[in-house]
């Protein structure tokens, strides 16, 4: 694994272990598009070395994200 691989990882679980309270929707879309740019990353580097703990950071950031965009959405009207 290079240390960019590394340097990926730590970024994705530094994120993890972040509160994901927004307040602002400015801050829920920043917050969207980073998760998203963790998991293309980790992604490729799961491409490289097929590890299943990437795997499993890709999953549980994956939950994240979409709770994000679900606040993002918000409720449907009825």
């Amino acid at each position: 694994m290079e240390v960019k691989d590394t340097e990926i990882i730590d970024r994705a679980l530094e994120f993890e272990k972040r509160k994901h309270v927004y307040k602002s929707t400015n801050e829920k879309i920043v917050a969207s598009r980073e998760v998203k740019n963790l998991i293309l990353e980790l992604n490729e580097v799961y491409k490289e070395n097929k590890d299943s703990e990437i795997m499993d950071i890709m999953k549980r950031l994956t939950i994240i994200k979409r709770k994000v965009e679900k606040r993002l959405k918000g409720r449907p009207n009825a």
